[in-house]
């Protein structure tokens, strides 16, 4: 006899209510019997580099606060960038990225700051032309990024383009993206006076919003926080006060702030943190509901962006970048963007190519329609983890707003350094977590491939990507730098390829296994892995174990001297440097070894011995990494003209 589902379902509740409820304290004694003694909180709590505290389990959150919607229904906007410099070809581009299902463009023009070095010139009105050819703009959204200070001779070229094609501004989706705050914290220059600009900017408005210009008109970026290095709560507080400033402006002006409110857009990074990403992006609808109510406005759904993060793209085996988008894609699609823009897989390298723009919109679409993340309205509702993840970034950026306040505003703050300041020390703890590699960079720091193929381009990525600088300045401030986590292990990298195409050699390292195979396998791996991140090759070898399983210290030193490196790294099991480390560290020694080291960290008197025997350095997890390499790099690295037929 077939059972109906009501049927299964009472069933299976009465076998669950045959167990007796799990509570926390049950798990913690559970955990306490696992863990033998070791410190809980050292072991199984994550704290961020702003703080913020993450526990392994939470219990299911209670409902506090209202629905986090979306401003549209519908699944998100799938925004491609266009910033090819040639018109005819970026509209080619722009034209094939919407028949293959974007819904909106990114026009990147010259010297934005996001253009790197690319970009779609916009000297007049005709390039706009033949840029958007055949684009019909009453059905297809439409984001501009400028250059500094640019924004208001851009939106006087495309209100005219519009006005031309014979358009109402009312019907059309485009969204100018004035941001002088963003302007001024990327370049660190103001071209006038705060409320000299504050006021040009209320014009520029004002003339859009006579055109019929209703949205969009004022963009909240933070990127340039993300690209500087900032924590979420820094990007979080840095919206909220910069959109507060943006009020201020226009209410000046006499544009009320329920006027001013809905002409503001929202544009946050997201990167492969899925959880803080996720929460980033549902803390900034609460935080600035927050706004609109301290404001007596009653809050209402704001357009909010999200951008594949530039900080977390790599020019060494940039495929790995399409799991990155991908998770990022995720998080901000399920954290509530309403338009996500990824950057091809190929950006850090220069300008993408067809294949590379492809996967960028296929990674969306895949997402949207055959995973159909779109269809339920803020899914992470009600989890202990998010609910709590998502409180607390609410709580640190709101304290962060309040001091930027208190500093006089976000232009104040910039202007005498203070929020640089504070970007900057956790900008230093994210350049040590990835120096140490406990913040892992797979393909660069992480199971690099030094023979990896290269991939194509349409154009290498210039030398000089910063931002067009403003030709007059009132106002000079510490611009925030951007740059990627990757650089400083891609420096490495290239110097290696550089020795490489100068000597015929890379630098490279010998690694001298003690022992038999299975007892030096486990850091004879780690050696390489680690070595090969800075671009040395490591000459790995099945090791020089006897018969009775001790190694051949005359073998080792004789393979050392015929791999033609000049540093060696041993590797082995404790009780092997125990038995043989100081004899093996002289024998390389005395076979030329110009630096011994070793992967592993011996306790004393062992080490102390070891250093004797010429051991000088010392790799193991969470040693800072870039620094060893570079020493290293600068003592294997070949002469000119070494190893050349």
């Amino acid at each position: 006899m077939l059972r109906t589902r009501p049927q299964r379902v009472i069933e299976e509740l009465e076998l669950a209510s045959a167990f007796p409820r799990t509570t926390r304290q049950d798990w913690l004694a559970q955990v306490e019997r696992v863990l033998k003694g070791a410190d809980f909180e050292k072991k199984l709590v994550f704290r961020s580099r702003e703080g913020i505290v993450v526990q392994p389990l939470y219990e299911k959150a209670e409902e506090t606060h209202p629905p986090l919607w979306r401003g549209e229904p519908g699944p998100w906007q799938v925004l491609q960038r266009i910033d090819h410099p040639d018109p005819a070809e970026a509209n080619r581009l722009a034209l094939a990225d919407l028949e293959g299902g974007a819904s909106g463009l990114v026009l990147t023009l010259a010297g934005a700051a996001t253009a790197r070095g690319f970009g779609l010139p916009l000297t007049d009105a005709g390039a706009l032309t033949a840029a958007l050819s055949g684009v019909l703009l009453e059905l297809v959204r439409i984001r501009l990024e400028t250059a500094p200070f640019d924004g208001a001779r851009v939106a006087a070229i495309v209100a005219e383009h519009v006005t031309q094609r014979g358009l109402p501004a009312s019907g059309l989706d485009i969204d100018f993206g004035l941001d002088p705050v963003g302007d001024f914290a990327r370049t660190g220059r103001l071209p006038l006076a705060w409320p000299d600009l504050a006021a040009r900017l209320a014009g520029t408005v004002a003339d859009l919003r006579g055109r019929g210009f209703a949205r969009g008109l004022l963009r909240v970026d933070t990127r340039a926080w993300h690209e500087a290095g900032a924590g979420p709560a820094q990007e979080l507080a840095a919206a909220l006060a910069t959109g507060v400033t943006y009020l201020r402006a226009l209410d000046e002006a006499g544009i009320a702030p329920q006027d001013a409110a809905p002409l503001l857009s929202f544009l946050m990074s997201a990167d492969a943190d899925a959880f803080f990403t996720l929460a980033k992006f549902r803390a900034l609808r609460r935080l600035w509901a927050r706004v609109e109510e301290a404001c007596g406005l009653a809050p209402r759904p704001i357009r909010l962006d999200a951008e594949t993060a530039w900080r977390m793209a790599t020019k060494r085996d940039p495929w790995v970048n399409m799991l990155r988008v991908t998770v990022a894609t995720f998080s901000s699609a399920l954290g509530g963007a309403d338009g996500i823009t990824v950057l091809p897989f190929t950006a850090a390298l220069g300008l993408p190519d067809g294949f590379a723009r492809r996967m960028a919109r296929n990674t969306q679409l895949i997402l949207a329609e055959e995973s159909n993340l779109w269809r339920v309205a803020d899914p992470s509702a009600g989890s202990g983890a998010f609910e709590a993840l998502t409180g607390a970034l609410c709580e640190k950026a709101w304290g962060l707003f309040q001091a930027i306040e208190h500093e006089g505003g976000i232009v104040a703050s910039l202007a005498a350094g203070r929020e640089q300041a504070r970007i900057a020390e956790t900008r230093e703890k994210a350049r040590r977590d990835v120096a140490t590699r406990r913040a892992p960079i797979t393909g660069t720091s992480e199971f690099p491939h030094l023979a990896e193929a290269p991939v194509a381009v349409l154009m290498p990525a210039p030398e000089t990507t910063g931002p067009a600088l403003p030709d007059e300045v009132a106002l000079e401030a510490e611009p925030l730098p951007s740059a990627r986590d990757a650089e400083p292990f891609e420096a490495l990298r290239d110097a290696s390829d550089d020795a490489l195409t100068r000597s015929g050699r890379r630098p490279s390292v010998f690694l001298a296994n003690l022992g038999p195979l299975a007892a030096f396998t486990v850091r004879s791996t780690f050696a390489r892995n680690f070595f090969e991140a800075g671009g040395i090759p490591a000459a790995t070898n099945d090791g020089f174990a006897t018969a009775e399983g001790k190694t051949d210290i005359a073998a080792l030193a004789a393979a050392f001297s015929e791999s033609g490196a000049s540093v060696a790294c041993l590797c082995g099991t404790d009780e092997a440097y125990e038995a043989e480390g100081e004899a093996a560290a002289a024998a390389l020694k005395a076979a030329g070894a110009a630096a011994i080291w070793l992967a592993g960290r011996p306790a004393e008197p062992l080490a102390g011995r070891l250093a004797g025997a010429g051991v000088g350095e010392y790799i193991f997890i969470g040693c800072d990494a870039l620094a060893l390499l570079a020493k290293a790099q600068a003592v294997a690295m070949p002469a000119a003209g070494k190893g050349m037929s």
